[in-house]
C-alpha cells in the first residue's frame, strides 16, 4: 500500500475555495435546495476524478459496508450490486449536501419537526438533566443541526473540541453568515492539565462537551484501540474515554442524518452509556475497547441503515503493517 493510502486524516487539504463555497452557497439561496442537489453532481464527479484518496477511501468504505451486508443478509438497504464509482459520486454529492446542511443549522430555523427522535424518552430525559455532559460523535451526518437546535432553541451550552485546521475556507463562510456558529468552538490538538480544568469548569456548569469518536488522533495509532467494524479490526481513539473518566459525568453517543425512510428529515439517535466512566487499573485497555467497541456498534448500526452518511474520506481500516508496530499498545 502506498503512502498515500497510509497518509493521515490531518494532512489532507481541504477542497474548496472561499469563493466557490459561498457561491454554491448562493444558488441555494436563489433556486433552492432541487438546483442545488443537481448542480452537487458535477462537483461530487470533480471529486471523484481529481481526489485520488478519498476516492480510494470512500470506495474501500462503501465495499466493506456492502461486503457486510450481504454476508449478515442486511435488510432493508442490501443490493447485489457491488460499489463502484458511480456509487463514489453519490456519496460525494451526500457529503455536499450535508456540508449545506451544517450551513443552515445556523441560519434558518429548525423547528422539532425537522427531526424524527430514534427514542422520545431517552431525549426528554437528556434534555431535562442539568448536569454536564460528554456527547461521543462522530463524522457521520450532521450533528452541527443538533447544535444549533439546541444551544438556540433548548439553552443548552455545547463545547466543541475539534481538529479543523484543514477546514479553514468552510470556517470562514460559517463566521460571516453567523458568528455565533463557531462559538465554543475549540481547536485541541492534545489534552493538557489547563484544557481538562476549562472542560471541568463547563461540565460542573451543566454545559455539554462534543468529541468526535472515529478518528485516529494526532499521535497516530499509539493511543487507539482495536475494536471490530464492518466485519475487519480497525482503531478507535482512546481519547474520549480517558477524557469521560477525567470529566466524571454522564456519557452519550449521539448520531443525527437525514434518513430517507422518513422522508429525508434529520435522524436523531442518542445512547446512555454510563453517569461516571470508571477505568480499572489492571484492565483499563479493556474496559476502553469495551466502550470502544459499543461506539463501533452504534456507528455500524447506522452505517448500515444509511450507507452514505459517513464522511471519512481517508484510510479507516490502517495499514496491517502499522497495527503490528511494536508501539501501537504502548499507550
Amino acid at each position: 500500500m502506498g503512502n498515500s493510502e497510509q497518509a493521515h486524516w490531518s494532512q489532507m487539504q481541504e477542497a474548496g475555495t472561499v469563493a466557490g463555497m459561498r457561491f454554491l452557497y448562493w444558488l441555494y439561496r436563489i433556486f433552492g435546495r432541487p438546483v442545488f442537489s443537481l448542480v452537487m453532481y458535477p462537483v461530487a464527479l470533480y471529486f471523484v476524478l481529481f481526489r485520488a484518496q478519498q476516492r480510494n477511501a470512500s470506495l474501500q468504505y462503501l465495499r466493506a459496508n456492502h461486503a457486510y451486508q450481504v454476508a449478515s443478509k442486511y435488510q432493508p438497504t442490501c443490493s447485489k450490486r457491488k460499489p463502484n464509482y458511480i456509487s463514489v459520486l453519490i456519496h460525494f454529492k451526500h457529503f455536499a449536501e450535508v456540508i449545506l446542511d451544517k450551513l443552515l443549522g445556523w441560519l434558518i430555523d429548525i423547528e422539532e419537526s425537522d427531526f424524527v427522535l430514534s427514542n422520545q424518552a431517552l431525549v426528554n430525559t437528556l434534555l431535562n438533566d442539568s448536569r454536564g455532559q460528554l456527547i461521543v460523535g462522530s463524522h457521520f451526518g450532521n450533528l452541527e443541526f443538533c447544535r444549533g437546535f439546541m444551544q438556540r432553541y433548548k439553552s443548552k451550552v455545547i463545547n466543541i473540541l475539534l481538529y479543523d485546521k484543514h477546514a479553514g475556507n468552510f470556517v470562514k463562510i460559517m463566521q460571516k453568515e453567523n458568528a455565533d456558529s463557531r462559538l465554543n468552538v475549540f481547536q485541541v490538538d492534545e489534552f493538557d492539565v489547563t484544557t481538562i480544568m476549562m472542560l471541568k469548569e463547563k461540565v460542573a456548569k451543566g454545559e455539554w462537551v462534543f468529541i468526535a469518536g472515529d478518528r485516529v488522533p494526532l499521535s497516530g495509532l499509539e493511543r487507539t484501540v482495536d475494536v471490530n467494524f464492518l466485519g475487519k479490526p480497525a482503531p478507535l481513539p482512546i481519547g474520549p474515554y480517558m477524557l469521560a473518566k477525567a470529566l466524571a459525568c454522564p456519557m452519550v453517543y449521539m448520531f443525527a442524518y437525514r434518513d430517507k425512510t422518513h422522508n429525508n428529515k434529520v435522524f436523531f439517535d442518542v445512547t446512555a452509556v454510563c453517569d461516571s466512566l470508571t477505568l480499572s487499573r489492571k484492565n483499563k485497555l479493556d474496559d476502553i475497547t469495551k466502550y470502544a467497541q459499543l461506539f463501533a456498534d452504534k456507528l455500524q448500526q447506522h452505517s448500515l441503515r444509511a450507507p452514505y452518511q459517513w464522511f471519512n474520506f481517508y484510510n479507516f481500516w490502517q495499514p496491517q503493517a502499522l497495527h503490528e508496530s511494536p508501539n501501537h499498545r504502548d499507550k
